[in-house]
């Protein structure tokens, strides 16, 4: 059974959770099939940004529990297979070029909520909610910790899994976890004005971006400085920039 649907609309490649039927529970074929459409979307010349959404009430519940118990017994190797096709997916898309974007509404839980901050940006619908109840399961919110920690900082994200508690979209807002918050009566149509706007920019520029943005953890302060002039002389030499400064010149000169 197809875990997910993957399609392009001009320059969005769009990526659905399609299992509402088990509030799009993640399995390791639902992961192994969201990693296909990354790495596809991320390397299609026509698609300028990726998003990431779900059929349903709500975005998505965390791991399968049903496909958790018959691994119970497993070893090791199957355990550790299991968990690497979703940490292979939350990688894909911090490395991958494009941005991404993850559309959330209802509930993102555990793995789910780790799958929407692994995203570049989150958008929220007004009646969302975020949560990391793993320990309360006996379990660990284990991979989801990389990019909760950098998104929120230690002491939130302690707090945060060691509890297990829910946040409404605005507290996810206010602490990081949540890029913006969009009201319930328009939440469709800012999501697609927010996109294609995205989806507008000039290609090398927002994979330049996003790249620096990323490559800045590993670095301190100064290092950072050089990247960012490394950064900035790279993009000076591409077509979207002369074009982007002369167009800039010719609206002043007007």
């Amino acid at each position: 059974m197809i875990r997910t649907r993957a399609r392009v609309e001009g320059a969005v490649g769009r990526i659905t959770l399609a299992r509402p039927e088990r509030y799009n529970a993640l399995d390791e074929t639902a992961a192994n099939e969201l990693y296909a459409a990354i790495k596809r979307f991320d390397s299609a010349t026509d698609v300028r940004v990726i998003v990431l959404d779900a059929d349903g009430d709500d975005f998505c519940a965390g791991t399968d529990l049903e496909s958790l118990e018959r691994l119970v017994g497993a070893g090791r190797d199957a355990h550790k297979a299991d968990a690497h096709a979703l940490g292979r997916v939350f990688v894909a898309l911090r490395r991958a070029m494009k941005p991404s974007v993850a559309v959330v509404q209802g509930r993102a839980l555990a793995g789910g909520a780790g799958l929407a901050t692994a995203c570049d940006l989150v958008l929220a619908h007004e009646g969302a909610t975020f949560g990391y109840p793993d320990v309360r399961l006996g379990f660990v919110p284990a991979m989801v910790m990389a990019a909760l920690r950098r998104a929120v900082g230690e002491k939130r994200a302690a707090e945060l899994v060691l509890t297990g508690r829910s946040l409404g979209a605005a507290e996810a807002e206010r602490v990081g976890l949540v890029s913006r918050v969009l009201g319930a009566a328009t939440f469709r149509d800012d999501v697609s004005e927010i996109v294609n706007g995205i989806a507008r920019t000039p290609e090398m520029a927002l994979a330049l971006t996003k790249r620096l943005l990323y490559h800045l953890d590993d670095l301190d302060f100064a290092a950072g400085i050089a990247a960012g002039v490394t950064t900035n002389v790279e993009a000076r030499s591409t077509d979207e920039f002369r074009r982007g400064v002369q167009h800039v010149v010719r609206l002043r000169d007007q």
